[in-house]
Formats: C-alpha cells, structure tokens, sequence
C-alpha cells in the first residue's frame, strides 16, 4: 500500500502541475489600436448661393386668341373659296403653329364682303372655311380640332364700301372655339 499511496501522490502531483501549468500559462496580449487623430474638416469656401429663378409660367395657348400667337387669317378673291399661293403660304405657316400645340382648337370663320345675297354670301363664307380646314387637314391638323362657322357679310374686319374694304372682309379667320 506504500507504493500505491506514492503512485497516488505522483499522481496527483502530475495532475496539479499539468492544471497549474494550464491555467497560468500567458493570457494573450490585447493590443489595442489607437484612432488617427481627428483633423477637424474645414468646408471648403463655396460661391454665394443664387436663388434658383422660378420657371417661367407656362401659356395655355387655349386661352388665347389665335393671332396672339401666330395665326394668320386668309384672304381671298371676289366671288371665290378657293386658296390662292399667298393664302396656302400663310396656312402652311398655321398648320405648323397648330401641330406644335395639339391641345388647342379652332373655330375657322368664313366671311365675304357686303356685294351679293345673305344666303349667297353665308353659303360662300362656309365654303371658304371648309376650304381652309381642308387644307390644313392636308397639312396634319387634325379634323376634330376644327370647327367651321360661316358669318357671311354680318362682322365685316373692316368698315367700308369700296374695294380695299371688300378685299379686307373676303377672309377666314381663326377664334377660339
């Protein structure tokens, strides 16, 4: 029994060396970074702000009368409704007007000069008008934006009973609707 008491005792003393050994064994350095040093940010100088200008108000070409913004009216001969040159050169000029704003529409009016009937001279002016939508809807206008009406003689453009008066009222205008 001594020698299992000595065995017993070596090992014990084994296990408590082997347990001392482990648990004093070196604990890990914990290296701790140190930050930069703070540099404080200056900002850089900037140009004055300039207020941003308010967009320009947008025209609603509907509330407009044509001929504030470029529509022409056309004129045309005695007794006739067909276009002359000059009359399609101006509504070639309208129809481009017309399709750059395609929200708006017209009232086409046809008119004549005091010289012939009431009935002749409504007749006369609707055929103007239809003539005038005809061609601009040749031209890309779309038909439903274009109404006809025809005044015949009733708002002469100007007052008047000679020639220069009679050629000013032979016309289709263009109105609001």
């Amino acid at each position: 029994m001594k020698g299992f008491r000595r065995w017993m005792l070596l090992a014990m003393s084994l296990t408590l060396g082997v347990v001392l050994a482990a648990g004093c064994g070196k604990k890990p350095q914990v290296v701790t970074e140190t930050p930069p040093p703070q540099t404080e940010v200056q900002p850089e100088p900037s140009a004055p702000v300039e207020p941003t200008p308010a967009p320009a108000p947008t025209i609603d070409y509907a509330d407009l009368a044509p001929g504030e913004y470029g529509i022409e009216d056309v004129f045309f001969a005695y007794d006739v409704s067909t276009l002359t040159e000059a009359a399609m050169a101006v509504l070639d000029k309208n129809a481009r007007i017309m399709n750059e704003h395609p929200q708006v529409n017209y009232l086409v009016e046809g008119h004549c000069d005091e010289r012939g009937t009431i009935e002749y001279n409504l007749a006369l002016g609707e055929k103007r008008a239809k003539s005038v939508v005809n061609y601009l809807v040749s031209l890309g206008v779309a038909p439903a934006r274009l109404r006809v009406v025809s005044y015949g003689e009733e708002h002469p453009f100007t007052q008047g009973h000679d020639e220069s008066a009679w050629a000013a009222n032979r016309r289709a205008h263009f109105a609001k609707p």
